[in-house]
């Protein structure tokens, strides 16, 4: 979700400019603070994406994402957003969990090898690397593998 549809470090560094010059990470100041979960904007072309996936009868699309646990108000402020930016229905595709290689699919669009997205039974699509640095790419690599 972070990265890959939602631009929160943007919102990071938008909302907490002052902690990051004094050197504190972005991990650091989502362990303690929501307020950039609620304010995030999505990653271009995210939600257009999101919803010709759900549209297309050959994908059955999850959103799967890591809440930092030290900041238990994320996992509410994660559900808030995808009500906010993808609709009502969308929350219902909404897993958190810290072992993404446990879950089951074909894809996994994400941005990091975090929380076990390297390890991942299907194919990991590396949000924001060369090869699909937009979500237009991602697309189409999609339609031309699936």
């Amino acid at each position: 979700m972070d990265g890959v549809l939602v631009d929160l470090v943007k919102s990071v560094e938008d909302t907490y400019p002052h902690l990051l010059e004094m050197g504190m990470e972005i991990g650091d100041i989502l362990d303690v603070h929501d307020q950039p979960f609620y304010s995030s904007e999505p990653v271009k072309g995210a939600v257009d994406a999101f919803n010709q996936l759900c549209n297309d009868p050959r994908f059955d699309v999850y959103i799967l994402s890591t809440a930092p646990w030290m900041n238990v108000q994320s996992l509410t402020a994660k559900r808030v957003w995808v009500e906010k930016h993808l609709g009502e229905a969308a929350t219902k595709r909404l897993i958190l969990s810290h072992r993404k290689d446990l879950m089951i699919g074909d894809y996994l669009i994400d941005d990091r090898p975090n929380n076990g997205a390297a390890e991942f039974k299907g194919e990991w699509i590396q949000f924001g690397t060369k090869q699909f640095e937009s979500w237009k790419k991602v697309l189409n690599y999609l339609e031309t593998n699936s």
